[in-house]
């Protein structure tokens, strides 16, 4: 699993460990104090309400209101012209908001959604590319206390018309297109398509930015350029006094039954959350550049991009295009340009670079890096170690961070705002404070050390869920029926004996070979261990003997060429690794796996080809589709 790269193993710190303890053994006081670090318009009547479990409700009666703390309380001080927002465009465009600016802009377009008639409780659908008109209507609605929910722009029409319609947004904002490797996406012509399907959309904001030729409706469609043409910039909206737990936003994220879940949090204690999560886990300061390369469609996006870095009022960066394009070194010219401190990327992104090779990296002048973090899946010690010594030049402490839309900011992290741990490659580490969390076995029990079982989380939190939109019955059957008053994650995981966790990938990710259990991750970890091996992704496929066996695709480094004996190597190296029960049935070379354009593995495909299925499901947020016939071609389907 790792060792400490310290010089000798030492203990949980005394000062984490104080501060765990008072906010798990009395959580009222420890975030009476905590929130208290946020700007109310008024106090909350009751730090947690608990008398309708599972639905938790925190500083209730509070008012609050999320874009007043993330820029009225800023355009007052200092901070009025410092940098919010550097954005870079995939074309090298840059544009720069300081938090006047942004104060500006917001309230603009705050003016503009209450002149389309949108009040207190809307929903307004964000259809947008990585721009910094995004943040800028996130933060106008929330201004508003209008209910934003941002889809993903690699989302099919039908995706972007199942979430309209189940959040029954009155408001659509998009654009006329975005880039994507030098290419367009027409957004306002796949949006159009969603329309067709929509019952709820009033009207549709375009934001020009691709320039490509667009069909805009007359009396439902209107340039957002041109309607600001009529606003001053000396508009001032006055912030809604919004409870704390009126809705912030709704986000959807996949569910097994294929029907997305809107995910939504409160105002309050989803603030209250991020702010302090970030500050324990980064521990950034006003000097800091900061960069979260998620896109705001997700919720690193909304939680590590927007709400966080602005309540602080870090600088934030946004790119809007792909981290290897138009070259391979991209990010680390981003990084040396614009002298980034704090970098937030996925072990996906990691494990790409890592197959580019380490000269990219040192083309580059990377020394205003100073902390390091992994997001989005477990990160493979190889991958751990590579971003370690190549990347942070071994002085960077890598915060890998556990967490989900659900959960609303980091749940199990490194804490170097308060006491940073000795690390280990791969673990991310202990639970922050207010967060209980354990390893149960099947029967709902405490696992030993050492042994796998289910993550669960055994009291609320403040950034947690209010529930699923329209539908409380999946919240409780998803999330609180597994295991009695403990929420489930869905996530594998082992506690060591030093009460360090080791998340093993989702729990339907989890193989039963002949009655025993295997993480992919584990599987995967240890084929990319090997030296030729970038990238893998392992699924389960069903045997008739041992009920299920592993199926292994593998994308090799530069340099290395599929061969029976490479293969050999890596079906031993896993039964050396993990054991014999863990070797793939079969290992497939590919060039590349079938991914979203967030960059995640999309197994559900792999799965789909492996098991010769039809239908692969919804293809829309794939980047390549190329690596689907490819796939096919190997299996033989």
């Amino acid at each position: 699993m790792g060792v400490l790269p310290v010089e000798e193993k030492r203990v949980i710190t005394a000062q984490m460990e104080e501060l765990r303890k008072q906010a798990l053994e009395n959580p009222e006081q420890f975030w009476d104090e905590k929130a208290r670090a946020l700007e109310w318009f008024k106090i909350w009547e009751k730090v947690l309400d608990d008398s309708q479990k599972p639905f938790f409700r925190w500083f209730v009666g509070g008012l609050i209101n999320a874009s007043y703390n993330c820029l009225d309380k800023h355009v007052k001080t200092w901070r009025k012209n410092k940098v919010a927002i550097i954005w870079e465009g995939e074309g090298g465009e840059i544009r720069k908001y300081t938090y006047r600016d942004l104060f500006v802009e917001v309230n603009r377009v705050a003016s503009l959604l209450r002149n389309f008639g949108i009040r207190e409780g809307d929903r307004i659908a964000l259809y947008l590319p990585m721009i910094p008109e995004l943040p800028i209507f996130m933060l106008a609605a929330a201004r508003i206390g209008a209910i934003h929910t941002v889809v993903f722009s690699g989302f099919s029409s039908d995706s972007l018309a199942k979430r309209i319609n189940d959040s029954k947004a009155r408001l659509l904002v998009t654009a006329d297109g975005g880039f994507r490797r030098g290419k367009i996406v027409p957004l306002k012509e796949i949006a159009d398509k969603a329309l067709e399907q929509t019952f709820s959309v009033e009207n549709v904001i375009v934001v020009k930015r691709a320039g490509n030729p667009v069909n805009m409706v007359e009396g439902r469609d209107f340039w957002l350029h041109t309607l600001l043409e009529g606003v001053s910039k000396n508009t001032y909206i006055e912030p809604v006094k919004v409870d704390s737990n009126h809705p912030l936003f709704i986000l959807y994220t996949s569910g097994t039954t294929g029907s997305p879940k809107g995910i939504y949090h409160s105002t309050g204690g989803y603030l209250v959350w991020v702010y302090w999560t970030f500050k324990w886990a980064f521990n950034l300061n006003d000097e800091d550049i900061w960069w979260c390369t998620a896109d705001i469609g997700w919720i690193t996006g909304h939680s590590y991009v927007v709400y966080g870095p602005l309540m602080h009022g870090l600088t934030t960066l946004m790119y809007e295009g792909a981290l290897d394009y138009p070259a391979p070194d991209r990010v680390w010219s981003i990084i040396e340009k614009h002298g980034v401190t704090g970098f937030y990327t996925s072990p996906t992104a990691i494990r790409m670079f890592m197959r580019y090779g380490k000269n990219w990296v040192e083309l580059h002048d990377l020394s205003s890096l100073r902390i390091l973090g992994s997001v989005g899946e477990p990160i493979n010690p190889e991958a751990w170690e590579w971003y370690f010594n190549i990347v942070g030049k071994g002085k960077c402490p890598i915060i890998d961070t556990w967490w989900q839309t659900e959960t609303g900011g980091f749940m199990i992290s490194p804490a170097a705002g308060i006491q940073l741990l000795p690390l280990k490659p791969g673990s991310a580490t202990i639970p922050l404070p207010g967060v209980e969390a354990d390893v149960y076995t099947e029967d709902g029990e405490p696992a030993p050390p050492g042994t796998q079982g289910y993550l669960v989380i055994k009291k609320p939190w403040p950034g947690m869920l209010l529930g699923v939109w329209g539908d409380p019955k999946r919240y409780i059957e998803t999330y609180w029926s597994r295991f009695p008053n403990c929420y489930y994650p869905g996530d594998y995981a082992m506690r060591d004996e030093d009460g360090y966790f080791w998340i093993l990938g989702r729990a339907d990710e989890v193989l039963k070979v002949a009655a025993h259990r295997i993480g992919t991750m584990e599987i995967e970890s240890a084929l990319v261990s090997h030296p030729a091996v970038a990238e893998a992704a392992v699924i389960g496929k069903p045997d008739p003997i041992k009920g299920e066996v592993p199926v292994a695709f593998v994308v090799l480094r530069e340099g290395y060429v599929p061969s029976l004996k490479l293969e050999e190597e890596l079906l031993n190296l896993v039964s050396e690794t993990i054991g014999p029960i863990a070797k793939p049935a079969n290992i497939f070379f590919v060039h590349k796996l079938p991914k979203t354009r967030s960059g995640k593995i999309m197994r559900r495909v792999l799965k789909a080809i492996v098991k010769g299925e039809e239908s692969l499901g919804d293809l829309s947020t794939i980047e390549d589709a190329s690596a689907i016939e490819e796939l096919k071609s190997l299996v033989g389907v």
